[in-house]
């Protein structure tokens, strides 16, 4: 059990590489420290999940290494019990009187965090109503902005990160069988994405028991849904939910997750209620063969925009960009959509332990949208695909 225990949770030793590395950055930039406000960033670095609302919450951490965590009196005995970090300082309230961020100004001075300082933005984010002084006007300093250094240490995936994502897949798979397995004529897609997901994630649950948690801030378990993809709608790569009822010749986009400990694969199909047109056919296997490009086109050393630029060359040499709507994919991790980004302005080159969703897509007014999105990561000889839901039009077809 302790074995498969450590392929389910981040060991601490992976937080203290990742904090290294941070601190390793902030020296050779000469800056005092660094300040962070982002979620995803505050949690890749302490483990601390949190839902970011008005009230300010900050990691402040000086060029020794010496970290705080400043949160909302509300989140003080979470952040205890969760955060990886040195000392949790606590305001009562916001907006209070002083204001919180004169209180984050004096635990900076503490921490020696003065003259040149780096963080993710020029004070906390101005979100949920939130209004507050910037960095750089409390307290004087020169604000280094650190998001693309940050993005970069996220986009490459460690073994336990992979191993999270492996445990992820096997979930994703479950709910989508489910939601395929339910999908039918007459159904409502939300009671198909309810049923599916529930079954999905009560399995798991029994399996893996304590073993388990989410921390993901969109998904509690395994999760299949629609987004609206039904019909006709599913020629808008972004609707939302209608409660659609299924009907012969559909066209149905659907996707799965199941975040392990914050980390979930993209996995989406498209269907085909009942016997598919030769359009809807043609435009499947079109879109299929779109992403088998992109496939191809992923290796290390090559730049993200390759692969998109393949894509688009596809679609160019068979008519289809007419029916183009968005760049190939993007990275994914803690955040689902991180940098970088396959498309065709995104020069970034290709390492190993990059995780990617390959989703290329065609969207076809009156007749539906056609993508199938799986999951990869960048290997030292080329690629793998982590996803294995079914990708052939026989077996996305939903019997009538």
């Amino acid at each position: 059990m302790k074995e498969y225990l450590s392929t389910l949770q981040l060991p601490p030793a992976e937080f203290d590489s990742r904090v290294d590395r941070v601190l390793a950055y902030v020296r050779s930039q000469n800056l005092a420290g660094v300040i962070l406000f982002d979620n995803f960033y505050i949690a890749y670095l302490t483990g601390f999940v949190f839902f970011p609302t008005e009230r300010p919450i900050a990691l402040a951490m000086n060029a020794a290494g010496e970290r705080v965590l400043f949160v909302p009196r509300l989140e003080m005995e979470h952040a205890k019990a969760e955060a990886r970090v040195e000392r949790v300082e606590s305001y009562p309230e916001y907006p209070g009187d002083p204001h919180p961020m004169y209180q984050l100004k004096k635990i900076a001075a503490d921490l020696g965090i003065t003259g040149k300082i780096g963080a993710d933005s020029d004070g906390y984010p101005w979100i949920l109503g939130y209004q507050g002084p910037s960095l750089s006007s409390l307290t004087d300093a020169k604000v280094f902005i650190v998001i693309a250094f940050l993005n970069r240490q996220m986009a490459i995936k460690s073994a336990a990160e992979l191993a999270l994502f492996r445990e992820s897949v096997k979930w994703s798979n479950l709910a989508f069988r489910l939601l395929q397995r339910y999908t039918r004529v007459g159904a409502n897609e939300t009671e198909v994405s309810l049923r599916a997901s529930a079954e999905a994630t009560l399995a798991m649950i029994d399996t893996l028991g304590s073993l388990y948690r989410s921390q993901s801030p969109w998904w509690d378990g395994a999760n299949a849904r629609f987004h609206g993809q039904v019909g006709r709608s599913s020629a808008d790569p972004h609707v939302l939910t209608t409660n659609a009822t299924f009907r012969p010749g559909d066209v149905v986009g659907a996707s799965a997750h199941a975040p392990m400990w914050g980390y979930s694969p993209e996995v989406e199909r498209t269907m085909i209620v009942g016997e598919p047109s030769q359009d809807q056919a043609r435009f499947f296997e079109h879109a299929k063969a779109a992403q088998e490009v992109a496939f191809d086109a992923l290796r290390p050393g090559a730049e993200c925009s390759d692969v998109d630029r393949a894509v688009r060359d596809y679609y160019e040499k068979n008519n289809l960009m007419t029916y183009w709507r968005h760049h190939s994919g993007h990275a994914t991790g803690l955040r689902n959509h991180e940098a970088p980004f396959l498309d065709s302005g995104d020069d970034t080159v290709l390492e190993p332990g990059m995780v990617f969703s390959v989703e290329p897509g065609l969207y076809v007014p009156e007749l539906g949208g056609f993508r199938h999105a799986d999951t990869v990561v960048i290997t030292e000889c080329g690629m793998e695909i982590l996803t294995y839901y079914p990708r052939d039009l026989a077996s996305l077809t939903i019997p009538v």
